[in-house]
């Protein structure tokens, strides 16, 4: 089964994945290529649980700045 896309999968999910990655990666038990594929993997799933994080943080930001007088706006989630 292939690996889902970072940008697909929950923030949970990449994180735990991430965790994995970090541990095989500290033990040293892994050939230089794997090595590699997975160090590349894990900075996917990195900048993906980031740019979620961010998002999730201007929404909170949004809500937090509304007000009983100010219209609600749409969050647009390309709009960085």
């Amino acid at each position: 089964m292939a690996a889902k896309k970072p940008e697909k999968m929950a923030f949970e999910a990449a994180l735990d994945e991430l965790d994995t990655i970090v541990s095989e990666l500290e033990s040293g038990d892994i050939a230089l290529e794997d090595a590699l594929k997975k160090f590349e993997r894990g900075i996917a799933l990195a900048r993906s649980s980031q740019q979620k994080l961010t998002q999730a943080e201007q929404r909170v930001e949004i809500l937090l700045q509304a007000d009983d007088v100010t219209p609600l706006t749409e969050f647009d989630a390309n709009n960085e």
